[in-house]
């Protein structure tokens, strides 16, 4: 998936600046995209002179004045497309693993600390999430939403955040409880 598609799902559900879209992105794709706002302004540039997006200029009056972005027919075509294909597999691509990877040749009690730190990171991700969740589905319980939400796409991705970030929090309490055990030095073979 390119970033230009997860900025035109993102602008299915409506027009959004970039710094709105910044937002969305930052409470709601994150779970599954990310970008930098600077990656979000060069690619809607991109995306208007291709035509998949339009702009218009808003004037506010005590603030600067903002694009305000939106959809084109092609633009909808494109990613009504794009749901078309078959996904390609997830993997996993992560500085993090990388580390643990080499924890025999490297420093322990900096490996941990970055366990550590993406933990608290995981926590708070999992809090937004599940904040966002919760103003999306209101008052309604989760089978109900499945059944009469109005957005569910939104509502099915903030699920898969939470659900991945409580795996990441899982897996941080394993690593770093593995690491404080006194042990062989690890990557020698028997």
């Amino acid at each position: 998936m390119a970033l230009r598609d997860a900025i035109m799902a993102t602008l299915a559900s409506g027009e959004a600046s970039g710094y709105d879209l910044s937002k969305r992105f930052d409470v709601g794709v994150a779970n599954f995209w990310t970008a930098t706002r600077q990656q979000l302004a060069r690619e809607l540039d991109k995306m208007e002179q291709e035509g998949l997006i339009r702009a218009r200029v808003v004037e506010q009056e005590r603030r600067p004045t903002k694009r305000v972005f939106a959809l084109t027919d092609a633009g909808h075509a494109a990613i009504f497309a794009f749901s078309l294909h078959e996904p390609r597999p997830s993997a996993i691509r992560d500085d993090l693993l990388v580390q643990v990877e080499t924890v025999s040749l490297g420093d322990l009690h900096s490996i941990r600390r970055s366990i550590v730190a993406r933990r608290a990171l995981s926590v708070s991700k999992l809090a937004a999430y599940e904040r966002a969740h919760e103003r999306l589905r209101g008052t309604l319980t989760h089978d109900e939403y499945l059944s009469a939400g109005e957005r569910i796409g939104p509502y099915l991705t903030l699920l898969r955040g939470i659900l991945f970030e409580r795996e990441n929090l899982r897996w941080c309490d394993i690593a770093a409880e593995a690491l404080d055990r006194p042990a062989e030095p690890w990557g020698k073979s028997a």
